[in-house]
């Protein structure tokens, strides 16, 4: 019989063989929106403070509207106006009101909020201190329609009883102006949109909006990255007459 054959086996000691470290398997990174952030902020000092400067403009907008009702009898006077030309004043001011919001609104969406509300803050304490100087019916005209937004106060007619009777009507303005500009310093305060930053693609300047608010509120800041939401379907101005709109459309244009 023959022998069997023999191979020689070498024994390998596992614990000696080096494998190598294995590589890390990547982690998903953490995304997050504007609207994820301010849900997990949540409210605090920030939102007071801007609470109390946007509502402000209030005042500075309710006096200016009321101020043509109280000046009106007194430039009526001094320029020896007819009862539509009165009217013409008021009337030119919400024209204004109409042509510009719509013009700076689309320039918000281009340029950002902050800047052009801030540009509104100083262009209407600008013509609305003009105003004091105009010269004649038709100057006080087009100087009033250049404010255009502002809206009407009581606080005005209170003045108006001690002012026109003593320095007149047009120290008056100069006065209810004061508002707007104080406001104008107070509004430095109050960031850019950090929804307007990310959409354009300003993610920095976003998370330092954001985290300036959380800082205000004492709260946390979510981990991440900051992204933008997938936008499914960009609005369009003929999705306002579309029929799940129409009804409410209708409603606000009759109502301004």
């Amino acid at each position: 019989m023959a022998a069997r054959r023999t191979e020689p086996v070498t024994i390998i000691n596992l614990w000696e063989l080096n494998l190598g470290t294995p590589e890390p398997q990547p982690k998903e990174s953490k995304t997050f929106t504007v609207e994820d952030a301010v849900e997990t902020i949540g409210s605090g000092r920030f939102h007071v403070a801007l609470f109390l400067i946007m509502g402000s403009t209030g005042v500075a907008e309710a006096m200016e509207i009321m101020l043509i009702a109280v000046v009106s009898p007194v430039i009526r006077c001094e320029w020896q106006l007819e009862n539509w030309q009165v009217a013409l004043v008021t009337t030119m001011v919400f024209f204004g009101y109409m042509v510009f919001s719509i013009l700076f609104g689309l320039l918000a969406d281009r340029y950002g909020r902050w800047k052009i509300l801030l540009i509104s803050f100083l262009w209407g304490a600008y013509f609305s201190l003009l105003t004091s100087f105009s010269p004649s019916y038709i100057w006080f005209v087009f100087l009033r329609t250049m404010v255009f937004w502002l809206a009407g106060s009581l606080l005005v007619i209170g003045l108006a009883s001690v002012v026109i009777p003593t320095i007149g009507w047009r120290w008056l303005i100069r006065i209810t102006s004061i508002p707007g500009v104080v406001l104008t310093v107070a509004f430095m305060f109050i960031p850019e949109s950090a929804r307007f930053n990310v959409s354009t693609g300003n993610t920095q300047a976003a998370l330092v909006t954001l985290e300036r608010i959380a800082k205000m509120n004492r709260s946390v800041m979510l981990e991440g990255k900051l992204v933008e939401p997938i936008l499914e379907k960009r609005g369009r101005f003929t999705d306002l007459l579309d029929a799940k709109y129409l009804r409410t459309t209708l409603q606000i244009w009759v109502i301004w």
